[in-house]
């Protein structure tokens, strides 16, 4: 990787952390921005309830409750995306979970760059697994970004 790309990841990551603020969960906050070819970030995301329904806060509370509820940023920037995202990268600040690698894959998304959490990988190792699996098989790059 260019150091070029490096100033560009990292300012990307950057936005995606930005937006991670905007969720109401308070306990798992993500941030996530689609960039193109161009350089251009053409949509973005976070996590939280669908638009239209109840966004209280007792239901933040209520894991179960909030697990069944919850999109989670990488899901919203894609669906948010009003453009095609075939070759863009997605910058996220989690470890997509299998169902976003799914819907990342489907969109023809070629490179996904998240930020190394190692209390992360270790509680949700099966997830990280079969996600880097996915990837694989589908051809996406996979790196971790270290500010």
């Amino acid at each position: 990787m260019t150091l070029k790309q490096k100033k560009w990841d990292s300012r990307f990551m950057r936005v995606a952390v930005e937006f991670s603020t905007w969720s109401k969960d308070p306990s798992t906050k993500v941030g996530c921005v689609i960039a193109n070819t161009d350089k251009r970030i053409v949509s973005q995301g976070f996590n939280g309830f669908p638009k239209g329904t109840p966004d209280d806060a007792k239901i933040y509370e209520n894991r179960p409750e909030k697990y069944r509820r919850v999109v989670h940023a990488e899901a919203n920037a894609i669906a948010l995306a009003k453009v095609d995202l075939a070759g863009c990268t997605l910058y996220t600040t989690a470890f997509p979970c299998s169902q976003c690698a799914g819907l990342i894959i489907q969109s023809d998304i070629t490179r996904v760059v998240s930020v190394f959490n190692p209390d992360y990988e270790d509680r949700w190792t099966e997830l990280v697994l079969t996600t880097k699996e996915l990837f694989k098989a589908a051809g996406v790059k996979f790196e971790y970004i270290r500010d």
